[in-house]
């Protein structure tokens, strides 16, 4: 179990940018001493560096994805009794003593790299520090103000995130891409997505944020155009009523169902990229009628309410993936910043990936789930038709 959520946490960190060092160590035999990993941009795009270091000379080469993947799953445990992952969140390390595989964490490591990542986050502290300012993230001096320090953390994070999934993003409008930020409150995430795209080198981009209370959209307008932040605006009501095609979509803490609306609405209306943070996930909860095996769990309020979130979030990837996406779930902070810390990020492909639509509804029929509210909206039936 330890070396799978180990496998598990290099996956979601490689997936979502995150990812600055990995080591493997402590070697069961000879020849190679210790393997590290690294984020690099070489000219065809970002990869993963891999030095092997042996007694007569280190060995490097470069590997994407899935082949660091494989190599981790494979030389761990076997050829090597130690891996150690460093992200931006935190650090883990697995070891095996007395052959058992035993998992640690710990604060995130300052790692120097000159990679793909480090420029991501070279991009996010150049972020504009008038509007983190005007909102109220910096004082007057610059610095964070006391108390927002977690969500400096997190408008950081947001932009390493939108840099790794906007870097293919071909926009319906050459060099003009349209984003809409659905429930965009204060607007910070809002003016932090309008800095990354333009950093992205889309010099013109349309950056929408919507927000249900006019009273704040009017407010957070007036700070864009104090500013001068061509192509940024803020507006109240529903995106539902807006007129446009969105390349982009994100939603970042919308209640319950209102994640499934704007999921929905970005599919409808054509987005390539979806980027949402869900926040409480009350449907789900009162339908779960697991078999009796997970009695033990769905009978305390706390383990169902969580069991209800994952599932939630769970459908959601499946059912995307069914309609043409490819989706991913992974951690966006730790848990030190907010339990509601999982985020869905999604890429247009070609077509469905054959069997997600089944999967979905295997996961419904398991859980004894009927309704669930992007299913309806993108009119995949839960049950079975007969």
């Amino acid at each position: 179990m330890s070396q799978e959520r180990f496998l598990a946490a290099v996956r979601e960190a490689a997936a979502d940018g995150s990812l600055r060092k990995l080591v493997l160590a402590a070697p069961t035999g000879e020849g190679v001493r210790k393997v590290e990993v690294r984020p690099v941009v070489l000219a065809r795009g970002p990869t993963w560096q891999v030095v092997e270091r042996r007694p007569g000379g280190d060995r490097t080469s470069h590997e994407d994805d899935d082949a660091l993947l494989r190599r981790v799953s494979e030389a761990l445990g076997t050829a090597f009794r130690s891996g150690h992952l460093y992200t931006d969140e935190r650090s883990l390390q697995l070891e095996w003593r007395k052959g058992t595989a035993r998992l640690s964490s710990g604060p995130p490591a300052e790692v120097a790299s000159s990679g793909a990542h480090d420029r991501a986050r070279q991009r996010a502290a150049s972020l504009d520090p008038r509007w983190l300012t005007a909102l109220g993230v910096l004082d007057e001096r610059g610095k964070v103000r006391r108390g927002m320090e977690a969500k400096h953390r997190q408008i950081h994070r947001f932009v390493e995130v939108l840099h790794h999934h906007l870097a293919g993003l071909t926009p319906r409008r050459e060099g003009e891409p349209v984003l809409v930020d659905i429930g965009c409150g204060k607007g910070l995430l809002t003016f932090a997505a309008w800095e990354a795209l333009r950093s992205l080198g889309f010099p013109h981009p349309r950056v929408i944020g919507v927000e249900l209370r006019p009273e704040l959209a009017a407010k957070v307008e007036a700070v864009a155009r104090e500013l001068g932040c061509e192509g940024l605006s803020f507006v109240g009501g529903t995106a539902d009523t807006l007129e446009v095609a969105p390349d982009v979509v994100i939603a970042l803490h919308a209640c319950d169902t209102a994640t499934d609306e704007a999921l929905a609405l970005a599919v409808s209306r054509g987005a390539q990229v979806i980027v949402a943070a869900p926040c409480c996930h009350k449907q789900l909860r009162p339908q779960l009628a697991a078999p009796a095996a997970l009695g033990p769990v769905l009978r305390h309020g706390i383990l169902k309410t969580r069991e209800a979130d994952l599932v939630t979030d769970a459908l959601r990837a499946a059912l995307l993936e069914a309609v043409g996406f490819e989706a991913r779930v992974f951690e966006f902070v730790s848990t030190e910043h907010t339990d509601r810390n999982l985020m869905i990020a999604a890429t247009r492909r070609s077509a469905p990936r054959p069997g997600a639509e089944e999967e979905a509804r295997a996961l419904a029929a398991f859980y004894g789930v009927e309704e669930q509210e992007l299913a309806t909206r993108l009119g995949v039936p839960l049950i079975a038709r007969t």
